[in-house]
């Protein structure tokens, strides 16, 4: 049994999957939620299903980039739920999970674009190659006209800030919003990876006392 934790963007997604490999999500989009319904989903989820932490298997959580509040939310969030058990904890690459959401919304998908609106002029981006899913780069704090230009006819671009890039980019491109952003990707990543090596480079095994989520300072968005 896994339990999973997105809040890198203003979605706060808390899914859990079962013995049965079934997967349940509670999800909320609304900016400021995530220090309210974190918790209050993940109670919601153990009434429910019936399991306690220390039932689970893993604990997943994306650990940026993204925003800062969202980020520093799930991780004191999991060092509380983590205390004194043994289950072991993974950080996710937001990015790839992201990557992978858009591998099952779009099957066909060949170039992956994932990015996050980092405000300014710029977005967090990483780009990703389908089947299997492997990234060529870094995850980057990506001028929006420097992402526009290597965008491709039929790419896809998956996460937030949109809206911001050129319409004409947009059109060119299949493109996936915040609707698409779900902490089930988190889990399909990682169950991914127990039988495709490649996939366990977006995640790690981390110390629920030591974890710390990837952020990203004002001052590397110049």
């Amino acid at each position: 049994m896994i339990l999973a934790l997105e809040t890198a963007t203003n979605v706060c997604s808390v899914a859990f999957c079962d013995e049965n490999g079934t997967i349940h999500e509670l999800r909320e989009e609304q900016r400021g939620s995530h220090s309210e319904k974190l918790f209050l989903f993940i109670e919601e989820l153990q009434s429910e299903h019936g399991f306690s932490i220390d039932d689970l298997d893993a604990v997943l959580v994306s650990q940026g980039p993204g925003s800062y509040t969202g980020l520093r939310i799930s991780a004191s969030a999991v060092k509380g739920l983590l205390f004194q058990t043994d289950v072991p904890l993974f950080g996710v690459n937001t990015l790839a999970s992201f990557a992978m959401q858009a591998m099952r919304e779009h099957p066909a998908a060949e170039n992956i674009h994932s990015i996050i609106d980092a405000r300014r002029v710029h977005v967090y981006h990483q780009h990703f190659t389908a089947t299997p899913l492997e990234s060529d780069d870094e995850v980057s704090v990506t001028p929006i006209k420097e992402l526009e230009k290597r965008v491709q006819r039929y790419d896809v671009i998956i996460g937030t800030g949109l809206e911001r890039l050129d319409e004409e980019v947009q059109k060119k491109a299949i493109t996936y919003g915040a609707e698409a952003i779900t902490a089930k990707s988190l889990i399909y990543l990682y169950k991914g990876g127990l039988y495709k090596n490649g996939l366990r480079a977006f995640y790690q095994k981390d110390d629920p006392e030591s974890f710390a989520p990837r952020y990203y300072t004002s001052n590397q968005v110049s």
